[in-house]
């Protein structure tokens, strides 16, 4: 299946680049993926949020068909990781939006967390939230993300993120800030809950319900297993700031050193995506071959590399050895961890990687080559970190797969599928549903199948639990 059109054409239109200050400094990933190794793990979260966690509603909003409730609360990734959150995202800011009366003795809500760009409430209270009180008259509890709307800090363009380090941020955040709701919820009565999201909402979402006690009726909508691909090899990889993050890769050794000793890779797609790159990028195979690896086992041979490449570029990318070399003693591993490093990471370096065009030149420089060698490490330790604190797999699977529905686009361009871990194999029993075309057509026409997919994962919900509960 290919990608969609509309996607590569309207990330073309969006000239904001993303992560402009770089990785973020290093102590602040030190402290998260510290405290991702506590969250990863339900039993170690569950009781990190006491169950009168504290909550205030500020204002009610009486309308026509429905009542707004606005709150707000104190983050609880404050209290256990001080200082990470910007002064502006301390506080969370929510709505809730319920019906004038409901239809049945079941008080349902449905959490939504937002994507990319979702700032304030409107956008998920007029396409969702509004139709589902119409619709099934389902209540919907809209939170707003750190770094975002009135939770975005003054230095901050829009939605880009400074750092990578933020995206980290904002998940944990997002985590506790759902147990807290979702605790808020219970005590006052509604029941059914569930959760779900848009593209960056779905996969927060995601997150969020792995650390859940019970069962929860989960929808993701547009996201996948992890976001490494997201910002590695799909449309949004050309708005990554690369050149500053190289820049502070190759100046800072604290990155190579230390953090990547945190990392901890979470299952076994890596050996898929070694030969998903070998496949796709052909010149890679030389610069194995220090690695001792067989190239049965890559199932590529040399003289298909020269074939492909021209003789002259074939031969011009022998010298590059030496730099890849230099590289693995760069990282401070022997050989075997090299290869299971680049095992983890080689998905991340293909031919769809924006900053890689100069290997198109027909002619290679030592600098080309140099800089080669640091694109490459770069992308490396992107995805590294990126699976370290969003791989689906690096958390605990939710207490019922069966109640969750995942509804991807068949084309979406943003959320990279191949080489990855699906979540059928993640999350055993879950429901994955396909729609046509990508991800913009999916997010601006299909929200009514979003919904429909919301009613028949809490229907599934009512029909395993409603006794018992």
């Amino acid at each position: 299946m290919g990608v969609s059109r509309l996607d590569v054409l309207y990330r073309r239109l969006l000239l904001t680049k993303l992560f402009i200050q770089g990785w973020g400094k290093p102590d602040d990933l030190r402290r998260i993926f510290e405290f991702r190794k506590i969250i990863g793990n339900r039993e170690k979260c569950k009781n990190l949020v006491p169950k009168d966690y504290p909550v205030f509603i500020d204002k009610v909003e009486e309308e026509k068909e429905c009542k707004i409730l606005n709150g707000h609360f104190i983050s609880p990734l404050e209290h256990f990781v001080p200082g990470i959150l910007p002064a502006e995202s301390v506080k969370a800011r929510f709505q809730l939006i319920l019906p004038k009366e409901w239809k049945n003795k079941h008080k349902p809500v449905c959490i939504h967390l937002a994507g990319t760009g979702d700032h304030f409430f409107w956008r998920r209270r007029t396409l969702m939230a509004r139709p589902m009180i119409k619709e099934t008259c389902m209540a919907s509890l809209l939170l707003e993300n750190p770094y975002y709307g009135y939770r975005k800090p003054k230095d901050q363009l829009r939605s880009s993120l400074k750092n990578v380090s933020d995206l980290f941020v904002m998940g944990g955040a997002l985590v506790l800030e759902s147990a807290a709701l979702l605790q808020w919820l219970e005590r006052e009565g509604y029941w059914p809950l569930g959760m779900t999201g848009i593209s960056m909402g779905g996969h927060m979402a995601s997150l969020a319900v792995t650390n859940w006690p019970k069962p929860i009726p989960l929808v993701p909508c547009l996201s996948w297993s992890t976001a490494s691909t997201v910002f590695t090899t799909g449309v949004l990889s050309k708005a990554v700031n690369w050149r500053e993050l190289e820049k502070q890769y190759a100046t800072h050794t604290v990155y190579e050193e230390e953090i990547i000793r945190m990392l901890e890779y979470c299952g076994t797609d890596s050996f898929k995506m070694g030969q998903d790159f070998v496949k796709n990028a052909p010149i890679s195979l030389d610069n194995l071959q220090h690695l001792d690896i067989s190239k049965d086992i890559l199932d590529f041979q040399g003289t298909d590399t020269e074939r492909l490449l021209g003789t002259e570029r074939f031969h011009s990318l022998e010298a590059h050895n030496t730099d890849i070399r230099a590289s693995g003693r760069r990282l401070g591993m022997d050989g075997g961890q090299r290869v299971g490093f680049l095992d983890q990471t080689l998905s991340a370096v293909s031919s769809s990687s924006p900053h890689m065009d100069m290997l198109s030149a027909k002619t290679i420089t030592k600098e080309d080559r140099r800089r080669q060698s640091l694109q490459h490490e770069s992308l490396c330790f992107m995805k590294g970190v990126m699976d370290e604190c969003t791989h689906i797999a690096n958390f605990s699977v939710p207490v019922d797969p069966s109640l969750i529905i995942v509804v991807q686009a068949k084309e979406d361009a943003y959320i990279p599928r191949a080489g990855v871990r699906s979540l059928q194999e993640i999350w055993p029993g879950c429901e994955v549903r396909y729609l046509n075309g990508g991800h913009i057509s999916a997010y601006l026409f299909k929200q009514g199948l979003f919904r429909q997919a919301i009613y028949d994962a809490f229907d599934r919900f009512l029909k395993k639990y409603s006794v018992s509960s």
